[in-house]
């Protein structure tokens, strides 16, 4: 519960569906295993994105998606729950560039790579180390 965005219900499911978080090799592996990064097609050398690929458990995926949801509503009212910085930055020119959804979806990805370290590392969410 110490990521933005992520209640009791969201923290319970991560917590059961990642354990320690010893299954995934990295955070990005986690996200791809719940849907939230591009699929990839790729062969010789060239890398070809495709998109999400909406595998893994769906319950959890679609309250990633909404408690990133209101992660990015909070980032433009100005009341950023990372304390601005760079992932505020990185939001707000994605939300220029790509547009509301897919912006959220990417959130919801960033979100869950936190959680996986947070989990696999043993460390807790510092607000202060997204701002710097």
């Amino acid at each position: 519960m110490q990521l933005p965005g992520l209640g009791v219900i969201t923290a319970t499911l991560l917590g059961s569906e990642l354990g320690n978080g010893s299954a995934f090799r990295n955070g990005r592996a986690f996200a791809a295993y719940l849907g939230l990064t591009p699929r990839q097609h790729s062969s010789g050398g060239k890398n070809v994105l495709l998109g999400i690929s909406k595998h893994g458990n769906r319950y959890l995926r679609t309250l990633l998606v909404h408690g990133a949801r209101t992660t990015l509503r909070s980032i433009l009212f100005g009341r950023s729950p990372f304390g601005g910085g760079p992932i505020e930055a990185w939001a707000t020119e994605l939300l220029n560039r790509r547009g509301k959804n897919k912006t959220i979806v990417a959130l919801a990805g960033k979100l869950a790579r936190m959680a996986w370290a947070i989990l696999a590392k043993g460390v807790s969410f510092q607000k202060a180390a997204c701002a710097a």
